[in-house]
């Protein structure tokens, strides 16, 4: 896969990016696409589903766990471990 056209993708806003992702589900749902510009805009799918994926990896590797005490009440935060 090409990467011409793509490069702009890596300043996307995980918003913009998913709303991007729906407007070619959609488009390519309807069929009505040529063949060479789906296959182009599947492309350019692909790429923001991993981009999507980046940023929500990122905000998970932020998010914290609330920590219980023995008694089972709130006691802290600490880092959400990542597998």
């Amino acid at each position: 896969m090409a990467d011409t056209g793509n490069a702009d993708i890596k300043k996307l806003t995980f918003e913009r990016a998913i709303e991007e992702l729906e407007t070619i589900v959609k488009r390519l749902e309807e069929g009505k696409v040529p063949l060479e510009e789906s296959v182009a805009i599947y492309e350019r799918g692909e790429a923001l589903k991993r981009r999507c994926e980046e940023l929500l990896l990122q905000a998970e590797a932020r998010v914290e766990k609330i920590t219980l005490d023995a008694s089972g009440k709130p006691s802290g935060t600490e880092p959400l471990d990542m597998p």
